[in-house]
């Protein structure tokens, strides 16, 4: 059996960096972002690959029935150009669509610009994790994560990572706990966890 720590899997989609043409900023940013938000420990499980629509639903297949991650985010493969089927992946391996998380993303990047209408995220769970598909860009992930806040940092839009530490309770995984002063996990009082209960 697994030890029930965190398991983040960490996937970026792209053609050219799966390639070795320019490097990767998708995996590095998401990592950067959970070091500093997370202070429960964790472990990342990263892939780099192609916008290929098998070997996307073969890794995230993987990660969730083998590696047995509670939590995985895509970046990349969201628009609408041919080549972009990370969603089309993504419902393919799942159990239910959370279509909340998609709604919200879009909401945040429209804060910032007016394309962000052509972007295709979702959330989904498989069997016991949450899949969801980020943007690309490394700004427009702190974004999505953190959500939209004034000069002196009160938030004015929720990001989504605010409601995804209780996701991961409702489906059995580990208690997520972050940096309030980078993003606050919301749960209902009577699904938080005293300090003592905690150490």
């Amino acid at each position: 059996m697994i030890e029930n720590i965190l398991r983040i899997g960490l996937v970026s989609v792209s053609d050219r960096a799966s390639q070795g043409i320019y490097q990767d900023q998708g995996i590095p940013s998401l990592r950067d972002w959970f070091t500093q938000a997370l202070t429960t420990p964790w472990q990342a499980k990263e892939r780099l690959i192609a916008d290929e629509q098998q070997e996307i639903e073969r890794t995230l297949i993987d990660l969730v029935d083998q590696v047995q991650c509670h939590l995985i985010l895509t970046t990349g493969g969201t628009g609408p150009a041919q080549r972009d089927v990370t969603p089309e992946a993504t419902l393919a391996v799942a159990d239910k669509v959370m279509p909340g998380f998609g709604e919200q993303m879009r909401q945040i990047s429209l804060h910032y610009v007016p394309t962000a209408i052509l972007s295709r995220q979702i959330g989904v769970i498989r069997k016991n994790a949450l899949i969801l598909n980020l943007p690309g860009q490394p700004k427009a992930i702190k974004e999505t994560l953190e959500g939209v806040k004034s000069g002196d940092g009160a938030v004015l839009v929720q990001g989504i990572f605010s409601a995804i530490p209780y996701c991961i309770d409702l489906l059995g995984g580990p208690y997520i706990e972050t940096d309030e002063r980078i993003c606050r996990a919301f749960r209902p009082k009577s699904a938080q966890k005293r300090a003592t209960e905690t150490i």
